[in-house]
This record gives C-alpha cells, sequence and structure tokens, in this order.
C-alpha cells in the first residue's frame, strides 16, 4: 500500500502530548502515513493572526486533503476566530460524524449498550447565520436546505455504514411543520435509502425521535439530521454515554477531510504526561478508516478497547474498583500498543477490516424543473393590531388581476377569517395572487410594491411564490 500524506497540527495545551501518543501508537499498527507538520492555533493567533492558520498551512492542508488536528486555544477578546468553524467553511466539510459508544463497566453509563453515529450537515441549514431585523419586535433567520447538501449528507450516511458493518441508517427532520426544507431532506432521505436495499431505513420527527434516542438509544444505528439537530444531539448523545472526554469526530468534504478529538485543549493539564490521547485516537481511527487503512484501524481500536478492559486507565477515567493502574499519556500509549493483535472479551470487538475507502461521488447537478411564478408574498411592518384594518389598506395596492388572498402574522393565517384571540406582532406576511385568467410576473410585483411606496405602506420584503413542474414551491398559511 503507498502512503498516504496528511497534515498534522499538534495544537496547544495537551495537544502536542496526546498527538505525539496517537501518531506513535498508529505508526506502530503499521499506519501507512507520511506526515506534513503545521502550526496553528494560540501561537498564530498571537502573532496577529485572527484566523490561527498561516496562508502556507492551508496550502499543505489542500495538497494533501488529510488533516489530524489536535485540540487548540483561542484567545479571548480581540476579534479571534474560531480555526474549526473557519476551517469547515473554506475546504467545505459537509459532513460531522461522531460516534458515541458506551464502554460500560469501565466508563459510568446509564445506557450501557449504546453504539450510535450522528451524521450531522455541516454547513447549511439555520447556520448559514444569515439574519435580519424586519420589524420593531421581529427579526428572520434563513433556515437554508439545498439538494446538494441533503444528498451529500446522506449519502455520506449510507456509505460509512455500508463500510462499518452497520445495519440500519435513520432520518430525523420535523417536516410535519417545515414541509419544503425538512420536507426536502426527508425526501432525498427516502431517494438515497432505495440504492441501498442491503441497510435498512427509517424516518423519526425530531422531537420523539431525540426522545427516543436519549431514552433508549441502542433503538439507533446511524442517524442523520440537518445541521442544527445534529449539532444538538450530538453532544446529547456523546453525554449520554459517559465519555465525552473519549471522543473523536471527523468532518468530510468532497476534497479535504479533517479529524480530532471534541474536547478542548486542557491548558491546566499540559506538559504534565496526565492527558488521555483516547479521543484524538478516536479520530485518528476515523481517519484510517476514511483513507481505506482499514485493518490498521481495527487493529488500533481492538487495542484500545482491550487496554480499556484490563483496567489500564488515565486519571480522568480511573475509578476505585474498576480501574486496575493509573497510567500517564505516554504510558497509556504503550499499553495499547502493547494489546496491539489482542482483542477485547467484554466489549464489542470491531471488525472492518479490508473493506475499502469511502467511495463519496461528486454531486451532480439535477434537470432544471419548469419554473411558474404563481405569486407573492408582501411583507410589511405595520404597528396595528386589527387584521382586517390591514387588508382593507393594502387591497388598495391591488392592481391588474393581482389581489390579496390572505395576511399571516408570525405564521399564523389571521385574515381573511382569522381569530380575534390569536396575538400579533408587527410583522405581516401579506400574500397577493392572480385572480383567475391572470398571469404574475415581475413587472407585476414591481408594480405593487410602487403601489404601496404611494401609500406609505411599509414593504420590507418580497418572497416570490413558485411553482416548480407544477408542485408548489412555498407553504401554506398555519390554519389555511
Amino acid at each position: 500500500m503507498e502512503m498516504t500524506k496528511i497534515t498534522v497540527a499538534k495544537g496547544d495545551g495537551i495537544g502536542p502530548e496526546i498527538m505525539d501518543a496517537t501518531l506513535k501508537i498508529i505508526i506502530a499498527a503499521g499506519a501507512k502515513i507520511k506526515i506534513e507538520e503545521v502550526e496553528v492555533g494560540e501561537k498564530v493567533y498571537l502573532a496577529g493572526n485572527t484566523s490561527g492558520i498561516e496562508a502556507s498551512s492551508w496550502d499543505t492542508i489542500r495538497r494533501n486533503k488529510i488533516f489530524l488536528k489536535a485540540p487548540i486555544t483561542t484567545p479571548q477578546g480581540g476579534g479571534y476566530k474560531s480555526l474549526n468553524v473557519t476551517t469547515r467553511k473554506f475546504l467545505g466539510l459537509y459532513s460531522n460524524v461522531r460516534p458515541c459508544r458506551s464502554l460500560h463497566p469501565f466508563v459510568s453509563t446509564k445506557h450501557p449498550v449504546m453504539d450510535i453515529v450522528i451524521v450531522r450537515e455541516n454547513e447549511e441549514d439555520l447556520y448559514a447565520g444569515i439574519e435580519h431585523q424586519q420589524t420593531d419586535e421581529v427579526v428572520q433567520c434563513l433556515k437554508l436546505i439545498s439538494r446538494p447538501g441533503c444528498e451529500k449528507i446522506i449519502r455520506y450516511a449510507f456509505e460509512y455504514a455500508k463500510q462499518q458493518n452497520r445495519k440500519k441508517v435513520t432520518c430525523f427532520t420535523k417536516d410535519n411543520i417545515m414541509k419544503q426544507t425538512d420536507g426536502l431532506f426527508h425526501q432525498v432521505f427516502d431517494e438515497i435509502a432505495k440504492e441501498y436495499p442491503e441497510i435498512e431505513n427509517e424516518h423519526w420527527i425530531i422531537d420523539i425521535g431525540a426522545a427516543k434516542m436519549a431514552d433508549t438509544p441502542e433503538a439507533f444505528d446511524v442517524i442523520v439530521m440537518p445541521n442544527l439537530y445534529g449539532d444538538v444531539l450530538s453532544d446529547v448523545a456523546a453525554q449520554i454515554t459517559g465519555s465525552v472526554g473519549l471522543a473523536g469526530s471527523a468532518n468530510i468534504g468532497e476534497e479535504c477531510s479533517m479529524f480530532e478529538a471534541i474536547h478542548g485543549s486542557a491548558p491546566r493539564r499540559a506538559g504534565q504526561n496526565v492527558a488521555n490521547p483516547s479521543g484524538l485516537l478516536q479520530g485518528a481511527i476515523m481517519m484510517l478508516n476514511h483513507i481505506g487503512q482499514t485493518d490498521v484501524a481495527e487493529k488500533v481500536q481492538n487495542a484500545w478497547l482491550k487496554t480499556l478492559e484490563d483496567g489500564t486507565h488515565t486519571y480522568d477515567i480511573f475509578t476505585e474498583g474498576i480501574s486496575k493502574v493509573k497510567v500517564g499519556t505516554t504510558e497509556f500509549a504503550d499499553a495499547v500498543i502493547a494489546n496491539l493483535g489482542a482483542k477485547p472479551s467484554i466489549l464489542k470487538e470491531v471488525k472492518y477490516a479490508n473493506n475499502a475507502a469511502l467511495q463519496l461521488p461528486k454531486y451532480v447537478r439535477k434537470a432544471a424543473a419548469s419554473k411558474e411564478l404563481v405569486g407573492v408574498d408582501l411583507f410589511v411592518h405595520w404597528a396595528g393590531s386589527d387584521p382586517n384594518e390591514l387588508a382593507a389598506t393594502v387591497k388598495k395596492i391591488e392592481d391588474n388581476g393581482i389581489t390579496l388572498s390572505m395576511i399571516t402574522n408570525r405564521g399564523i393565517k389571521v385574515w381573511p377569517d382569522g381569530f380575534k384571540e390569536t396575538f400579533c406582532t408587527d410583522h405581516w406576511r401579506c400574500r397577493f395572487k392572480p385572480t383567475e385568467g391572470k398571469s404574475m410576473s415581475k413587472a407585476a410585483i414591481i408594480s405593487l410594491l410602487s403601489n404601496a411606496e404611494a401609500l406609505n405602506i411599509d414593504a420590507i420584503k418580497t418572497e416570490n411564490l413558485y411553482n416548480f413542474d407544477g408542485k408548489a414551491g412555498y407553504s401554506l398559511g398555519q390554519g389555511q
């Protein structure tokens, strides 16, 4: 097997110690890697670079494609940017993968048979961060879900399950409410699931699914979900395993990938040879699987599990009556190396040797749909409280067969036939549609806006309403 070039950053705090231990273990296990080291983190920040990474380091990471990163320290204040967020966005790392496995009885947990993997979309959803204040009382955040984003993350989840010999992929969304955005995610999940008939698939609404995961995690295997849900539930899942400090994660892109521990740099423990390298080691094992060195990954993971079974524990998981010997960072690494080739007898051994590297095809854009403009939502800032009064005013801007059909407030229909009990803010959506026999045009929208301006109606934004291949590409008002 050819050597795979990887970029390594030893980071800050305990980073250099746990990286040295991790590399020592995987090289002893036979990893075919060639290392190029870069400096990132605190020293770079304090040298005046607010991103924490030099341009030359970006060049190295982009050239080698594989980045193994120890935790870093981001100085407080001063406008310093999170290197993790920057890396994910710059390199298009669309998939965040976090295995969450309990290590009972060696690490305390209420869920002794838990073994799930959270696959989280990493680039879009509400985390696009597109927000606006629109009225005195209302701000908005745009939830962006794209077909490419859905296809890439969902296909990754199935390919990962296939490589790791997992049996089921579950999708979490809230598409009973967000029928367009979460609806697209669910739709694409169903489409892609058909390509993997050997893997069971299912969908849960996020609220009951999250409750089920927290209560009975053994019911799940691989769970894939949009960004916000995945962010929250990956932390929940890691916490209930009882071993947050032992977890690693992967950030996967079409071109580059980054592997790391999920814990921080713990500067108070730096230089003492006490830190547990397990989280970063788990990230390195994911890296080995990703690049197709699955035999080495399997050997390291089983040796690590055997070491935990032997009771050879660092201070953070040492428990009287369960642990047998407390060791430091270097000694723990040596113990794992001594167990290479051995397998656990209590914890479940892993089996993924000889599996191929993950094959992740680039997204191929679908043929464009037939797109028809069928209306417009005109959002209005108005401090009144009676929707009927607003309707009477707004109807004055109707023009050439384009008429007011509905007014909502915070998504709830308040005109026509609204309820007086419905609380309204100063942010109103006024939907205009053409009467029968008329057609909608962008010129008509401009005319509506001109009429609104003439009547001093404060129009704050518009959203065009389209049909795509004859299917509505917009939501109804709640209660409509």
